[in-house]
């Protein structure tokens, strides 16, 4: 691996550690991390803050997965290792360097990076989150199983080229389920929050207040 191709996978890594979500919940005097689930994501931004901004920031956190692939290309990335790409910008996202190794849980991330990767595949998986959101009205199952359905989507769309990637988007997967363990166990309790529910009360920083340590 050469520099530069090592300088892709840091710099997609930096990418995804970007808390899009909890900037844009700052930016309207909300702190995400301290409303509803907690997360910096876009669902809990847009139960906390509104659709319209939960939409914005869904959009971003697409676009930096998307974005740390397509760099760690440019860079001269290719093959397995633009795959690992994919796992550093989501690894940034759930790990941020910026918030001490904390962050959100990837969905939207890893549906960038995949777009960037193979985007026919990508759209069958995002179909998938689609279809289940409409019948259940839990965004966690649907992101659960549209990851979990990655790694087999790409592996029977090309099983002879794409068997490496297959075996990335799989780590990718068990990372990103591993990140929803508290809606595996609220699911299972029947106590999961669907969408359409009632949004909780955001707590507002006041002025000159600090962001949560």
């Amino acid at each position: 691996m050469t520099g530069m191709q090592a300088l892709g996978m840091v710099l997609a890594y930096l990418i995804g550690g970007v808390p899009i979500g909890l900037l844009a919940g700052l930016a309207r005097g909300v702190d995400v991390r301290k409303t509803g689930s907690g997360n910096i994501g876009a669902t809990n931004v847009m139960r906390a803050v509104g659709s319209r901004i939960g939409l914005a920031v869904f959009v971003a956190d697409v676009g930096k997965g998307s974005a740390g692939v397509l760099l760690g290309a440019t860079l001269g990335l290719e093959g397995w290792r633009l795959g690992m790409a994919a796992m550093f910008v989501v690894m940034g996202h759930c790990y941020s360097p910026y918030l001490a190794l904390k962050g959100g849980k990837g969905v939207a991330t890893t549906l960038g990076a995949f777009l960037a990767l193979r985007p026919v595949p990508a759209l069958l998986c995002l179909g998938v989150w689609i279809l289940v959101v409409v019948v259940t009205r839990f965004v966690s199952l649907g992101s659960i199983l549209a990851v979990a359905v990655a790694p087999v989507v790409i592996y029977l769309s090309a099983p002879a080229s794409d068997a490496d990637l297959a075996l990335i988007l799989l780590a990718i997967a068990i990372l990103v389920i591993g990140r929803h363990s508290d809606n595996l166990e609220r699911l299972l309790k029947g106590t999961e929050p669907r969408v359409g529910g009632k949004r909780p009360k955001p707590e507002r920083i006041s002025a000159g207040a600090e962001a949560d340590e």
